[in-house]
């Protein structure tokens, strides 16, 4: 403790600190006095805290203050990781990362690797870490690394200066995907794809963030041939000669040997782990299907566990007491320049997943927010001239990506934040990670994903539409564009109610802009066109009808003429009226209420411009009184902030009262 206060007195004052956040030295002190003045306190860190390069000191930071003044072990009080992952503790256990041997052993320990090569009986165990993440491509890009199996993850899109490492993979002798779905960034550089087991359909157990594991049991039969990973990785080990170690028949199997590993010698041998569910190892088949949640640890004899850990201290080191790491503060790996004078923030949105390989099949989820967007604080939004829904370019020394502008004076000035989802398959130059600079963190190997100094400027795309069809769409606006070619602009593919979007803007405007876009559309020989042109402002309206239906629809124009997508969207599909057809011409939907702008509650399907309404006309102040009237945030309630937000500034501003009135 000594050293780790040392550190910290060595490192900068509180008044430094406060302004290396962006605080008043008075909130910080303000919040330090509140720390001191609150036993029961907890540290909820999350991903702005890991993905940093030097995201291990900050997260020993946290320990340290914790254990320092002892707000561990006890009800209320701990650091609390907020991982983004949903069984990233299971993932631990069971020894998921490089640097890690199953049941919370290293593999730098020597004596970790003894027990387990005893209990394995294995002639030889690895001495030395594997390679993280960010290493194992830059390996396979200089040729150290020729073979690779990708399980449950989409790196492509996902690690920092992605285009590296497609190049990379794209190079590599051998690429094995493991996938659920038939097109991702990395299925289209597979040379053997294999059809993997989707959430639903996989057999076995996860770990919660409280240490327990739960049964997880198929709720729907395999797709065809797809089968659970530990299936392919035994086959492929029986084959290479492992039959004998690799024998499972059934997920009891791997999980009674691996409970059996986590008891193992626990305590005998001075190797004393937290991790032991040793209780569990000898469940019987029927036993293992019935299994109730159960927390760990759960050691051989126990039948329930209560344990808090580190109550009474008690820590899992050689003499049991904890060890506090001294830190200070260091730079991050590259900082703003004149060249690249903003810093490029990237984190996840509220209705999508990861790469959105799954949930951005689902139009029920892309309506709240349907394409890429940078976020700028208004004023450095002024100072680049650039308003809300322009096309924004972000470029750092690795790459380039191509964004919709969004103004939120939440933002912090001189940053610029974008969202991680979008990839290759459904957008030509909006995937993030091409532009997020390769520094990690030296002990995690996490990536950087959270400042990289980037140049911003207004993309110069003087034709923005959009096409809306029952076919889905490629991302590609030209027909003779190779598979990894780049369109010339911006070019994103949004799956709607019935069918599929796909917004543009393009460089160049084709000189025959209505046979361009009849071209994308490709509808049958047998469907009416009907049509509005303004070609001196490069406005287009088509619409394609087959025996009254509309099946396709394409608009050009500046971007503040087209008309609101989820009116449109709703349009696809359905039997048009006469007042529809004009409407659909001169943009404007006949009946206001038809336009209810993007979609706020996901869950009940309720728009912006509904929202915006109800507050104006029935006076509603509170997000209580909105969800009683329109029931919007009152399920999952993800959207209450937002819709707090629309009441601040949809309320109707209340009439001065003169001073006499108020008497």
């Amino acid at each position: 403790i000594d050293a780790a206060l040392a550190a910290a007195h060595a490192d900068v004052a509180l008044a430094d600190v406060a302004t290396r956040l962006g605080v008043t030295p008075e909130a910080l002190n303000t919040f330090v006095q509140w720390f001191i003045d609150t036993p029961k306190a907890m540290t909820l860190f999350s991903m702005g805290v890991n993905q940093s390069g030097q995201g291990t000191d900050k997260v020993n930071a946290i320990i340290n203050l914790h254990l320092a003044t002892g707000r561990i072990g006890k009800v209320g009080a701990g650091p609390f990781s907020l991982t983004g992952q949903p069984n990233a503790m299971g993932g631990r256990e069971v020894g998921g990362l490089a640097n890690m041997l199953a049941a919370h052993m290293e593999i730098a320990e020597p004596s970790h690797r003894a027990l387990v090569q005893t209990f394995w009986q294995s002639p030889v165990i690895i001495d030395q870490a594997g390679l993280k993440a960010v290493d194992l491509f830059d390996a396979i890009a200089v040729g150290k690394v020729k073979a690779v199996w990708i399980m449950a993850t989409n790196p492509i899109v996902s690690l920092p200066n992605a285009d590296e490492v497609r190049a990379a993979l794209a190079a590599c002798p051998l690429v094995v995907v493991s996938e659920v779905m038939a097109d991702t960034d990395c299925t289209r550089v597979a040379d053997v794809l294999l059809p993997a087991m989707g959430w639903s359909e996989k057999d076995g157990t996860v770990t919660n963030s409280e240490r327990r594991i739960s049964r997880q049991r198929a709720v729907l039969p395999a797709a065809g041939e797809a089968r659970p990973d530990w299936w392919a990785l035994a086959q492929v080990a029986q084959k290479m000669g492992f039959a004998e170690g690799f024998a499972y028949q059934h997920p009891h199997d791997v999980f009674v040997e691996h409970a059996a590993l986590s008891g193992f010698q626990n305590d005998a041998t001075g190797v004393r782990r937290d991790f032991d569910i040793s209780a569990l190892a000898d469940l019987t088949f029927a036993e293992y299907q019935a299994l109730a949640p159960v927390q760990w640890p759960l050691k051989k004899g126990q039948t329930d566990s209560s344990t808090r850990l580190f109550a009474q201290g008690d820590f899992f080191t050689a003499n049991r007491r904890a060890r506090l790491v001294p830190v200070s503060h260091q730079p991050t790996g590259y900082s703003p320049s004149d060249q690249y004078p903003f810093v490029l923030n990237t984190g996840r949105i509220r209705d999508q997943w990861h790469t959105m390989s799954r949930t951005g099949l689902t139009a029920r989820l892309t309506r709240h927010i349907d394409e890429p967007f940078a976020e700028l604080h208004p004023h450095d939004a002024e100072a680049l001239g650039v308003k809300a829904g322009d096309i924004l370019a972000l470029q750092s020394a690795w790459g380039q990506a191509l964004a919709r502008v969004s103004v939120n004076d939440g933002q912090q000035k001189g940053m610029v934040f974008m969202p991680i989802h979008w990839t290759g398959v459904n957008s030509s130059q909006s995937r993030v990670g091409s532009v997020v600079n390769p520094v990690v963190d030296p002990h995690s190997g996490q990536p950087e994903l959270k400042f990289t100094p980037v140049a911003l400027h207004k993309a110069l795309l003087p034709q923005h539409g959009f096409i809306c069809t029952l076919a889905a769409l490629p991302v590609s606006v030209d027909p003779d564009l190779s598979e990894t070619a780049q369109p010339e602009g911006y070019v994103v593919n949004v799956r709607v109610g019935a069918g599929s979007r796909q917004e543009f803007a393009l460089t160049d405007v084709p000189s025959d802009l209505l046979g361009w876009l009849s071209q994308q559309v490709n509808a049958p020989v047998d469907a009416n066109r009907i049509e509005y042109l303004d070609l001196s402002r490069g406005v287009v309206r088509a619409a394609w009808l087959q025996a009254g239906r509309l099946i396709a629809l394409a608009m050009t124009g500046p971007a503040d003429t087209l008309p609101t997508r989820g009116w449109t969207d709703s349009l696809l599909g359905t039997v048009l009226s006469d007042s529809d057809r004009r409407s659909l011409l001169s943009g404007i939907a006949a009946d206001p209420a038809a336009d209810v702008g993007p979609i706020i509650c996901s869950c009940f399907a309720v728009g912006q411009k509904t929202i915006c309404n109800a507050i104006k006309d029935q006076k509603l102040s509170t997000v209580a009184a909105v969800g009683q009237c329109l029931k919007a945030g009152t399920n999952c309630g993800s959207c209450q902030s937002e819709i707090a937000k629309l009441i601040e500034q949809c309320a109707p501003i209340a009439p001065a009262v003169s001073p006499a009135l108020l008497g």
